[in-house]
């Protein structure tokens, strides 16, 4: 997903023109040529700076100037392809298994993401985009974090959950030091591509959720990959009669869900709704500054990628310590909105000397770094918040959300045109009215999950706003593993 800031970067950049204009009275400018009779010439070529870029889709392709936008629409169909992913593959894996979409989207992602290199033309590399943006974005990397929740037990879950996400900073540190050494964008994507080979294991290193088995009814194969999980652990290897009803509470579920079925109640749909922006925010805040690092910031775009994207680091460290302290709903609504108001004054700061550039990129830092942590707690959040027969459909759809803003991100960074100031001022409104009303959301802080639809719309009655993650009610949801 963060490939574009390498592989499809843009240069500065003027309009190539004929030698000998250089020696008459005209004003080149990175568009158009003003020429000394006064008219105005538009580029139809350009003259590229090689300082931090070799060639990317956006020199090859000539997508400046009249033709930015079709930047902007490669990230956006890619976002799509995320969106349609998760409206597909979520629902697919509450009903076939997480494992098996799992792997299927390892196994396209892999291939797709080599084909990539092999565009000559941009309309065959959008629509990989979008395939990858399905199988990767969604697919690979959802349905992974589903599977992943579900191996472990509460006192493990906020743990995981922030180790998962650690992975994506690396990842997105990873993007721009393949893109300082490699400058030729085709072998940079092959280089991108070939890593999902690494994903491929997981059929054989991975085992299908537990849990989503026995809510299935399917209580033999729990109970054995149970029984492989405690002799891993050099544990007691049998799983006792009336051990499974103790840790999932739920009984077969005849009836498939979806993603109307959250909105079918009073109480899970206000719920969605209030969560569904939250995933909106976070990606759009997310995005727009990781996505942006060389209009927003100054200076070596790999250096201020890398920097930004690590931000993410020491949030994923003492946001897990903070959440399991003080609850999910609080910090999630403070990480929002401090950090959309760090967005708002980076925007209007002046950054034409090193004193104001510095505060800028610390502003962007510090928001980034608290937008991360929202973004990550979301996750966990989410997963937390609902029963286990619809948990996929439900991040999926959080995810949904999330990337139906991110496809707006890039057209939101367009209007730097008129105004630089207005991207950030729009990324930190949105955070701040997202964070306000994220603390009307249920605390589920040493709560279990639920795991039928009746427990999912009776989950948080009688919290409050302010609870700080204290339980004001008692909870009618069994307890579950430790």
């Amino acid at each position: 997903m963060l490939s574009q800031t390498t592989v499809g970067a843009t240069p500065d950049h003027k309009c190539s023109v004929p030698e000998e204009w250089y020696q008459e009275n005209v004003t080149i400018g990175e568009c158009s040529v003003q020429m000394k009779n006064g008219t105005e010439e538009p580029c139809s070529e350009w003259i590229y700076d090689t300082t931090y870029y070799g060639n990317t889709i956006v020199t090859d392709w000539s997508l400046v100037c009249g033709q930015r936008w079709m930047r902007a629409l490669s990230q956006s169909i890619l976002m799509f392809g995320v969106l349609c992913g998760a409206m597909i593959l979520g629902p697919l894996a509450d009903k076939y298994g997480r494992l098996k979409i799992l792997y299927f989207s390892c196994v396209m992602q892999a291939i797709f993401g080599v084909l990539a290199a092999f565009c000559h033309h941009y309309i065959p590399f959008f629509i990989i985009k979008w395939v990858l943006g399905v199988f990767g974005g969604a697919g690979a990397y959802m349905t992974g974090f589903v599977l992943t929740m579900e191996m472990v037990g509460r006192k493990h879950r906020t743990a995981m959950g922030f180790g998962f996400q650690a992975l994506f900073a690396f990842g997105a540190v990873a993007v721009a030091i393949w893109g300082y050494f490699i400058r030729n964008w085709k072998t940079l994507q092959l280089v991108y591509g070939l890593h999902s080979i690494i994903l491929l294991g997981h059929w054989w290193l991975v085992d299908e959720s537990v849990g989503w088995l026995y809510s299935q009814g399917r209580k033999d194969e729990a109970k054995a990959i149970l029984e492989k999980s405690l002799k891993v652990n050099k544990m007691e290897a049998e799983v006792k009669e009336g051990e499974m009803e103790t840790l999932f509470t739920a009984p077969k579920e005849t009836q498939s869900y979806g993603l109307l079925d959250l909105l079918k109640t009073p109480r899970m749909r206000l719920r969605t709704i209030n969560m569904c922006f939250n995933w909106f925010s976070n990606s759009l805040v997310y995005y727009g500054l990781l996505l942006n690092t060389d209009t927003l910031l100054s200076g070596n775009p790999y250096l201020m990628l890398a920097l930004v994207a690590s931000a993410d680091l020491p949030s994923y460290i003492f946001s897990p310590y903070l959440v399991d302290r003080f609850g999910r709903r609080s910090i999630t609504s403070i990480f929002m909105l401090i950090g959309g108001g760090a967005c708002i004054m980076a925007a209007f700061t002046p950054k034409d000397t090193a004193t104001g550039s510095a505060i800028v990129i610390s502003l962007v830092v510090l928001g980034k770094l608290l937008i991360a942590g929202s973004f990550a707690i979301i996750y966990n959040y989410t997963a937390e918040m609902y029963p286990t027969v619809v948990r996929t459909s439900a991040i999926g759809g959080g995810a949904m959300c999330a990337r139906l803003s991110s496809t707006l991100t890039p057209w939101i960074s367009l209007l730097d045109s008129f105004d630089p100031k207005l991207p950030s001022v729009i990324f930190g409104s949105v955070a701040l009215l997202s964070g306000f009303l994220t603390l009307f959301l249920p605390e589920t802080l040493n709560k279990p999950m639920p795991q039928t639809m009746e427990e999912g719309e009776e989950y948080g009655r009688g919290d409050t706003a302010f609870s700080l993650g204290k339980n004001r009610s008692k909870s009618t949801i069994p307890t579950e593993d430790p």
